[in-house]
């Protein structure tokens, strides 16, 4: 490939790059060509036909160009994620044309994508919250086997802010204390296999010792599976819950409750360190309870709770408005 070679030529020889070497699938690829065929276009309008003569000014303008809204020429602005999409695919391409020799300064290295948008977890209300969770049903005179575990795993999901993942890898075993006055404790494995003990309060020990006695050992016999293993949580034959059951049962919870909007296992986890928050939690017990490796994942929790402030102050102080 020349150093004078054209912008398609080198979008070609760099898409077979990525085919041939990386094994890039037919889907990335036939993104990186429309990502890389709008780069090629926005050349040509600036008057670029060589990419030997490309600078860190004209990358740097088409990622203002993308951010951007045009009216006359029916464009708007993309999304910070799709921009971050189209810088990846430049990038990629100038790496690639300076590490084969094409180029002798690879012009966009220092031209970062945008920061995705901070996307503020959504709390239910704590009423909302038990609400949702009576509404699965699992009362003491409750014989269903089903309601009995659905009620246990909300309770449980909601009093240990666990991921869902963590939530259908319990096995019974990671469970200590359940008879014990002041409740007992689970045992939860996050990411990277990091352990850490969450304690749990009353409601959540009383629902899931309840499913233990009156619904697991029903569900265990299921489909001729015997005792179940060490599953905590059984589905209808008597094996580990999925992710998919786990999701059917907050959302007919949240629908049963009244709920407006996505309601999903992650809200609860959402809800729980907003509320620890709210009431007074210090932030690195929060990280600590949450299996964050960082406190600065945990932060975004307390812009939640800074928004909940305001709005209470909009709505009761004398010289709010």
């Amino acid at each position: 490939m020349a150093g004078d070679a054209g912008v398609e030529t080198a979008i070609r020889g760099y898409l077979d790059h990525l085919a041939v070497e990386r094994g890039a699938s037919p889907h990335t690829l036939a993104a990186y060509r429309r990502d890389l065929d709008r780069y090629r276009r926005h050349l040509s309008s600036v008057g670029v036909t060589d990419l030997a003569a490309v600078s860190e000014s004209h990358v740097e303008g088409f990622r203002v160009a993308l951010s951007t809204a045009d009216p006359e020429a029916g464009r708007e602005a993309l999304a910070s994620s799709s921009v971050a999409r189209s810088l990846a695919a430049v990038r990629g391409l100038h790496r690639f044309l300076t590490r084969d020799g094409v180029t002798a300064v690879d012009a966009a290295a220092a031209v970062t994508p945008p920061s995705p948008a901070k996307r503020l977890p959504k709390a239910v209300p704590v009423d909302r919250m038990i609400a949702m969770i009576e509404a699965a049903g699992g009362t003491e005179t409750d014989t269903e086997p089903a309601r009995l575990r659905d009620r246990a795993m909300l309770e449980l999901l909601y009093a240990s802010g666990a991921r869902a993942a963590e939530l259908i890898g319990l096995d019974v075993d990671d469970l200590e204390g359940l008879d014990q006055p002041g409740g007992g404790s689970v045992i939860l494995r996050g990411k990277g296999g990091k352990e850490r003990i969450v304690p749990l309060g009353r409601p959540a020990c009383d629902a899931v010792a309840a499913y233990l006695v009156r619904a697991r050992p029903a569900l265990s016999v299921k489909g001729g599976s015997g005792k179940g293993g060490p599953a905590l949580f059984l589905n209808a034959r008597g094996g580990r819950l999925t992710r998919q059951t786990l999701w059917n049962v907050v959302t007919t919870a949240a629908r049963r409750a009244g709920l407006e909007g996505e309601v999903s296992p992650h809200s609860f986890r959402h809800s729980f360190a907003t509320h620890l928050l709210d009431g007074g939690a210090d932030i690195r017990v929060v990280q600590e309870l949450l299996g964050h490796s960082s406190v600065t994942t945990t932060q975004i929790y307390t812009l939640v709770t800074v928004d909940t402030l305001r709005e209470v102050w909009a709505e009761c102080h004398p010289r709010a408005r």
